[in-house]
Order: structure tokens, then sequence, then C-alpha cells
């Protein structure tokens, strides 16, 4: 049964960025000013982007800064940087998710780290949000590599069902970028959006109240426990840096184990 979600103000939020998207001689070094404003980082794979080089240095540039770590799985798909869909069976996305997952463990390994949750990308991540079964074949993979990883997903009726359905612990993500439907749904259609003032009342609105701008002009409840960044638009550091003024971002469950006195 779906759980309701419930319009309240926030206190202790995960800001995420991805990491890791270069490639090659393809670079993106502007993604490592971001690591002073977010909580967790999402590092690639090797499939959609990524290379050990790269990898390797947004482990040590983590490890650096003490930002949680997680894996940024996605399609095998370089040239369209993991943003076409494909059609795949059951065994075949169990493989290329454990196959990700696990070369991100172990290089996190070689450096005495430890990766704490595990998030789609692009194609994929779309068809998680809007196909049960397919979540769940991605959520049972990610189970297969370790228990104690967290599913990080966009906010809604198909990761809360995960959640309870399989018993995997979830990160419930809106998107500070993407416009959404009245059933939280996001509209890939239309633009995102890239204003500063807009994305930061955006922010606003989420923590006052879980509650998300939608395309019909009014607000929809949320279960929020990470806002996603994106650093592809000229104006992406000054967004983050706002948002990183009006609250300052804490790793997903971080709140609960400070209140259990293993923290202060």
């Amino acid at each position: 049964m779906q759980k309701t979600p419930v319009k309240k103000s926030i206190k202790s939020i995960d800001f995420n960025c991805d990491l890791a998207q270069g490639y090659g001689v393809y670079k993106n070094n502007s993604e490592y000013d971001f690591l002073d404003y977010v909580s967790s980082v999402n590092i690639s794979c090797g499939f959609h982007a990524g290379d050990p080089q790269t990898i390797k240095r947004a482990l040590i540039s983590a490890k650096e800064k003490n930002i949680v770590i997680g894996a940024h799985i996605g399609y095998s798909d370089i040239q369209g940087f993991g943003y076409r869909a494909m059609e795949l069976s059951d065994d075949e996305l169990e493989a290329l998710v454990i196959y990700q997952v696990g070369a991100i463990m172990s290089f996190a390994k070689a450096y005495n780290l430890e990766i704490e949750h595990v998030r789609p990308h692009g194609a994929m991540y779309k068809k998680a949000s809007e196909d049960f079964h397919f979540a769940t074949v991605l959520a049972r993979s990610i189970q297969k590599c370790s228990q104690w990883l967290t599913y990080c997903g966009a906010s809604g009726e198909i990761i809360e069902k995960i959640a309870d359905y399989i018993k995997i612990p979830v990160s419930e993500e809106i998107l500070i970028d993407k416009q959404y439907n009245q059933e939280l749904g996001i509209e890939y259609s239309l633009p995102d959006i890239t204003d500063t003032e807009v994305c930061i009342k955006r922010l606003q609105t989420i923590l006052h109240s879980s509650q998300v701008n939608n395309t019909s002009d009014g607000l929809t409840i949320a279960k929020v426990d990470s806002i996603h960044f994106s650093n592809k638009y000229s104006n992406s550091l000054e967004i983050i840096q706002r948002a990183n003024s009006l609250i300052k971002p804490e790793p997903v469950r971080y709140g609960r184990v400070k209140a259990s006195g293993w923290v202060e």
C-alpha cells in the first residue's frame, strides 16, 4: 500500500551531484567545484561515462572532502551518454548493475572507502521511475552487491513500493531543474529549469512544505530525502552555492545517526 506523503517542513536533506562524468580526453573538471556544497556524490562506473583514471580521481576527491560516495550506473552507451533507452532482459540488467556497482566497490575498497548508495542514470533512471518490474530487478541487483546499499531514485509511488516490497533502503530524490506534473512524474519533453531564482524558490518551497511546483501551476506533496543538482549549465555552480546557503546538506539518514548518539 502506498504511503501518503505528508506536508511538512524539512530540517535535514541531502544534496547530491554526479562525478567522473568525463571519459578519456573528454574531461569535466568543473564538476569538482560542486564538492564544497554537496553531501553525497554519484560516481560514474565506466559505462555511460567514467574511465579508471577519472574514477580514481573522483574517489580520492570525495574522500578528501569527506563526502558520501555512491555508484552512478547506466546503460553501456558512452556515445549517447546513457540517455538512449535499451531493451534488456532481467538477466542482462542484473549483470549490468552488478558489474558496475562491483567495479566502484572494489575501487573504493582499495582506498579504504565504502560506497553507500546506487543511483541510476539517464534512460535507466527514467524507466526505473515508470516501470515497477524494471525497478524491482534493478533494486534486487543492488541488494546482491550488498544489503546495506541504498537505492536512490525518483521520488514517488514506485520507489516507495520497492522499499516495502523487497526491503531495501531508499532515498527519494527530486531533480531541482526538472519540471514535474501533478502525479510527480518528470515531464521529459519540457525544457529544464535553469533560472537561478526559480530554482531557489522551488527549493524553498520543498524545504518549507515538502511540496514540488508542478506544470499545472500547483503544488504536489512529495517525500524528499535528496535533491539532485546538475552541473551542465553556466549558472549551475551559482545554484548549488545559493542552495547551500539556505540549508547545510547532510547525507541521507545522517540525522538518525546523530540522534542515536554515534556522532555529535
